[in-house]
């Protein structure tokens, strides 16, 4: 009775956190890897009449990033009022000649950098990292595909796995006012844009509901980790993680060890064949501290795991940008959408599973072999670093939001801080 009547209060509190955010009437495609995703990016494209606002860490020169540029390029000269803005960090060697194509179209491009001064090297690590498109306010798309080759399979053995949902329902009008919100000031003062009229109110048919929520440095810190662990505490008999880059702070290690305790299934999807081996070598350090408690640990070797999804139980399930480490959780702008239905936790959870069943290695305790020492002065270092480390990163400086649009005839434009304020 006790168990159940603290479970009880726990959804309680949840529906008062979360009221506001969550709305009902969704649908929501999975789409697994380039080959999925960018054919259906480029159709929305296609199809837009009114605008377009495209978010992307990484967009490339290469046969993704051209077909983009085409597509976007279309648009304009069409009359749709398009606005892309990239990362400059990870969308560094762009041509003026690729840039100005867009420009010369109508295309309004933004670069997110740091400010300049004493502190760039500290917003060197506040990146603008999420990967989001809503077209004509009706469609979006969110997850951690990037617009360059290396999604696709003819890529070769570096081309990376990965998941974005298309986006279809109530939810999509949080998605495009937030979406306006990173360019109203450049709207309101080159008056580059005809006034809007609001969206038209939606029907509310029967389908998912869903939040689409966000991580920045103002107001908004801890939204999509608040969200993950508390999925995690009322989760009653799976969860499953995959995640690119996982070293999160001490409460969520903390969450996923009880929830294992107690009996739930607890498996975390980690890189096996790793794009940068430093990212496998710190997840390695929570093994022994996690496989103790239960929780199941695989490796995916296939080929390099860019992922950034979960699901909980028979229906919460999220797709985003946000991967569980330092970065994303403590300094880089992130997007993910939670997802409570059934239907969509179960196709996530095929995909998930099929990826532990013929693409990873399951790993035991016996499997780590390491200096007893070792383990208990990484120990030392998990409880007292880790438990604190997301609110020491939140202390460092950061840059007030600001964005300044290029002029067409400009190449770039410099974008001190993506307002996040939707």
């Amino acid at each position: 009775m006790h168990l159940h009547a603290a479970r009880q209060r726990l959804c309680n509190h949840a529906e008062v956190i979360l009221r506001q955010r969550w709305v009902d009437g969704n649908r929501f495609s999975l789409l697994e890897n380039g080959e999925a995703f960018f054919p259906r990016v480029y159709e929305a494209i296609a199809a837009a009449q009114k605008d377009i606002f495209l978010e992307t860490f990484i967009l490339f020169d290469d046969k993704v990033g051209r077909a983009l540029q085409q597509a976007l390029v279309a648009a304009a000269e069409r009359g749709v009022e398009v606005d892309m803005t990239i990362d400059g960090w990870g969308s560094p060697d762009l041509s003026e000649e690729f840039i100005s194509t867009l420009t010369k179209a109508g295309v309004r491009v933004h670069v997110f950098d740091p400010a300049p001064g004493i502190f760039r090297r500290v917003h060197l690590f506040r990146r603008l990292h999420r990967k989001l498109i809503v077209v004509d306010g009706s469609i979006a798309f969110i997850g951690g595909i990037n617009f360059s080759a290396d999604h696709l399979a003819d890529f070769g053995p570096e081309a990376k796995q990965d998941y974005s949902v298309e986006v279809h329902g109530p939810v999509v009008s949080h998605m495009y006012s937030f979406a306006q919100a990173a360019v109203k000031k450049t709207r309101d003062r080159r008056r580059w844009f005809r006034r809007r009229e609001p969206l038209a109110p939606m029907d509310k048919p029967q389908g998912a509901l869903a939040a689409f929520v966000w991580r920045d440095n103002h107001r908004n810190r801890n939204d999509i980790e608040r969200q993950y662990r508390l999925a995690i505490r009322l989760a009653q008999k799976r969860i499953v993680i995959a995640n690119a880059y996982f070293f999160p702070g001490y409460r969520f290690l903390k969450a996923l060890r009880h929830a294992a305790k107690r009996g739930v299934d607890v498996s975390l999807i980690l890189q096996g064949n790793p794009d940068m081996p430093i990212v496998q070598y710190a997840a390695s350090m929570l093994y022994h501290h996690l496989l103790s408690a239960g929780v199941k640990i695989y490796e995916y070797c296939d080929r390099p795991l860019h992922g950034k999804v979960a699901l909980v139980d028979d229906e919460w399930a999220t797709v985003g940008s946000s991967n569980l480490d330092p970065l994303s959780l403590a300094l880089n702008l992130e997007a993910n959408v939670m997802i409570r239905d059934r239907e969509f936790n179960a196709e996530l959870g095929k995909s998930l599973d099929r990826l532990m069943n013929e693409s990873c290695k399951q790993l035991s305790i016996k499997d780590i072999e390491e200096p007893t020492w070792w383990r208990l002065t990484r120990s030392y270092f998990l409880f007292h670093i880790l438990r604190r480390y997301p609110s020491w990163m939140g202390w460092l400086p950061t840059h007030a939001p600001s964005l300044k649009a290029a002029h067409r005839s400009q190449t770039t434009a410099s974008v001190e801080a993506a307002t996040q304020e939707a």
